[in-house]
């Protein structure tokens, strides 16, 4: 009963906050009224920007930001028709979605084939882990960006450098906390299983991955993080589809709207990814 009525005072709080920021955006939306003065004084040039940005000189009270009302029709639009494709720069959300998720997937699991078995030997073998710890505190902090011109002459298609910087971004939180959990089984359990002579495939699949699975997991998720932050960031350079690069063409269209809708969207779905992998990572753990 006290943890529902901690959940459902949270929930609270929660509506209340988004109404405080739902108002204060509609307040910061408002300005002065501009008039037929602003308008006479405004150039050509200034008058047809502002209708660009959706605000209309002779008449608006905006500030030229969208207000709240105005993005909710974006969205009702956007996602009435989310697959729709009319050209190589006016493709649906869910396309670009399909495309974002698609690489950040593809990326994900390249870092997950290497960082696993890699941080597993570096984890069990103290000779290994001080071999490679020069290489992966010199590679570890260089921005995953700044790879990708290197990436696109290497492999000369912005796609496959888009995968690459995801990989190159998730492959060393696993590595990290790999080696990291897999080096703080308790040895207790490590004498068991040398005791009853298990050989080591099987002692690295019964004894030593569940008991370093929660921290295994938990670089996982730290990971997936990154790789949906960075993927949007490297859309914007290349370019073609995904979801960064919707931002970046929106922007470019002067359709704030848009842009905020879009950033709407990499929030929630960002949300989502996380939330599936706390499951994941409250399934793996356990109580001593």
């Amino acid at each position: 009963m006290n943890t529902i009525s901690i959940n459902f005072r949270a929930a609270l709080v929660s509506c209340l906050i988004l109404v405080f920021f739902l108002g204060a955006w509609q307040l910061s939306s408002q300005g002065p009224s501009i008039g037929a003065a602003t308008k006479a004084g405004a150039t050509a040039e200034e008058i047809e920007y502002q209708k660009m940005m959706g605000k209309d000189p002779g008449a608006s009270k905006s500030t030229g930001f969208p207000p709240p009302a105005e993005v909710a029709k974006a969205v009702i639009k956007q996602l009435s028709n989310p697959f729709y494709d009319n050209g190589p720069n006016d493709k649906g959300i869910g396309i670009q979605l399909a495309h974002s998720l698609g690489r950040v997937g593809l990326g994900f699991a390249l870092a997950v084939l290497v960082a696993l078995p890699l941080g597993f030997l570096i984890g069990m073998s103290p000779l290994m882990q001080k071999a490679f710890d020069p290489f992966i505190q010199v590679l570890k902090p260089i921005s995953p960006l700044a790879w990708m011109p290197l990436a696109l002459y290497t492999l000369k298609d912005s796609s496959i450098s888009g995968i690459f910087v995801i990989f190159i971004c998730s492959v060393w939180p696993m590595l990290i906390n790999t080696a990291f959990g897999v080096a703080s089984v308790k040895r207790e359990w490590l004498n068991v299983a040398n005791t009853l002579e298990v050989n080591p495939l099987r002692k690295a699949f019964l004894v030593i991955l569940p008991a370093a699975a929660p921290t295994i997991v938990t670089g996982m998720r730290i990971s997936m993080g990154i790789a949906w932050l960075v993927i949007v960031a490297a859309e914007m350079l290349v370019g073609g589809t995904g979801i960064g690069y919707f931002v970046w063409n929106e922007w470019n269209n002067l359709s704030l709207v848009n842009v905020i809708f879009a950033v709407l969207v990499i929030g929630v779905v960002g949300m989502l990814l996380d939330m599936e992998f706390s499951k994941l990572q409250k399934g793996v753990s356990y109580v001593e």
